[in-house]
């Protein structure tokens, strides 16, 4: 090995704890079928090589063979110095050590040529169509390996919707963000058609860490390297949330995992690690005396709705709802779709009508509302239950969405609401709930009245709280 080879490992070595170096050597022994003691294999380290018959033996369960395929290309475009590039079809020890250190530790400029490889063997300018393939596959792999390894905590494929309309319409999403350089972002066949050169592509993985983080879970998961040690970042620790409350209720949310991923990724940080189910319409029933008593003062929350012609739809909830006839919440309010596309849609500044709930009032609205004004939200369910809008001609004010629903007046399906992060204190001590949960009118009326809620007396048992729903 020359000097200046040499001294490029080691800086990609450094950049690795020495637990982490041992897990990395363990692994290339393992593939490369080397064995011995640790001073013979560091000798012929540079000797041994994997083939891509022995990493598709090591994954063949927890990656799909295309991921496996992809890997192993962007292993073999590490370029060696005094090697010639591609020549060999066998994966070196520095060639590998060099991909884990620049696709788990490195930039973006160190990530993309790697990236721009594992697109397509060949280099050069990209297809759209061709980015688009890696990116679904890149979805489905993170899919399928954290399903095999038990990582989905709680979750899983059986208690969520099919995930592959939500592989292609995260992978959509995560697409259009492509700029070329005139700061143009073409669209649907138009992007499948377009080729875009290494500066763009490695623009979009700077800007979309997905790409960055879902290539890390991949690597660690399916390859079992890495994926103890305390290095994780919290977008990979939260990339799923822990899941409460449907173990063995029968439930099927109306999320996909890919969907749980990226909603939960625009999270506030703090709310990322759990989502606890507190309202089903298919559980709790089709009533809105019955949404109103299973989500107030619950905290933070999300609401999610399929309309009867099949689109999905929701939006989160930054404060828990409270029943009065004013609007509340903050900006990190949003609303989002799920299917037929996938999106979220923040707040624009033009006013602060971010959620509004009321109930049994005769001069005001009664339901739940985001966005927009009255008469015209970006999201209402009335409560006159199974009724709902979502008016948007051509923007929402509040959140700049589309209009979400198939029909601008949509006849509701099913819902679900889930509470996000921890439990808030003020939501009454442990295992009770108040009457006035139960009854919003009357905690309405107190309200309009100036009265406070001091109804210690007026406690019921409340359902036990969920217990834990994860797998490991």
């Amino acid at each position: 090995m020359g000097n200046a080879e040499s001294n490029a490992y080691q800086n990609h070595l450094s950049r690795f704890l020495p637990e982490e170096q041992s897990d990395i050597d363990g692994l290339f022994d393992t593939l490369s079928g080397s064995s011995g003691s640790s001073g013979a294999k560091n000798a012929k380290a540079a000797k041994k090589t994997v083939t891509l018959a022995a990493l598709q033996a090591h994954t063949q369960e927890p990656l799909p063979e295309a991921m496996t395929a992809r890997l192993y290309s962007g292993m073999k475009s590490i370029d060696l110095p005094g090697k010639s590039a591609g020549l060999s079809e066998q994966i070196a020890k520095e060639q590998f050590v060099i991909f884990m250190s620049n696709l788990l530790k490195g930039n973006a400029d160190e990530k993309i040529s790697i990236i721009t490889r594992m697109i397509a063997k060949t280099g050069g300018p990209l297809k759209g169509k061709q980015i688009q393939e890696f990116t679904e596959d890149l979805i489905t792999s993170v899919v399928h390996v954290l399903s095999y390894r038990k990582e989905l905590k709680g979750w899983s494929l059986e208690n969520t919707r099919d995930s592959s309309s939500g592989v292609k319409a995260l992978a959509s999403e995560l697409l259009s963000e492509l700029k070329l350089p005139d700061g143009t972002k073409p669209v649907g066949s138009q992007l499948l058609e377009t080729s875009f050169d290494q500066s763009v592509i490695e623009d979009w993985v700077y800007r979309v860490p997905q790409i960055s983080v879902f290539l890390s879970v991949v690597i660690r998961q399916g390859l079992h390297v890495l994926h103890s040690l305390p290095d994780q970042t919290n977008d990979i620790l939260n990339l799923v949330p822990h899941c409460k409350g449907i173990k063995g209720r029968g439930v099927v949310s109306l999320f996909d995992i890919p969907a749980i991923i990226y909603i939960n990724s625009h999270l506030p940080a703090e709310m990322q690690h759990k989502w606890q189910l507190l309202f089903s319409s298919r559980l709790h029933g089709e009533s809105f005396s019955q949404l109103c008593a299973h989500i107030v003062n619950k905290g933070p929350c999300i609401v999610i709705i399929r309309d009867l012609d099949g689109f999905i739809f929701g939006g989160f909830a930054s404060h828990s709802w409270e029943v009065k006839p004013q609007f509340q919440g903050d900006n990190r309010c949003f609303l989002f779709s799920v299917f037929p596309t996938l999106a979220v849609y923040t707040y624009t500044g033009y006013n602060d009508h971010y959620m509004y709930l009321n109930h049994g009032q005769q001069t005001m609205p009664n339901g739940l509302g985001m966005g927009g004004q009255h008469g015209y939200f970006g999201l209402w369910i009335d409560s006159d239950y199974g009724k709902g809008h979502s008016k948007a001609k051509p923007r929402c004010t509040t959140y700049n969405s589309p209009q979400l629903s198939a029909k601008e007046d949509f006849t509701l399906d099913a819902m679900e609401v889930w509470a996000v992060g921890d439990a808030p204190e003020s939501a009454g001590k442990k295992g009770k709930k108040s009457i006035l949960d139960v009854d919003p009118q009357a905690q309405a009326l107190l309200e309009m009245a100036g009265k406070s809620r001091q109804s210690e007396g007026l406690r019921e048992p409340m359902e036990e709280e969920e217990g834990d729903d994860d797998e490991s």
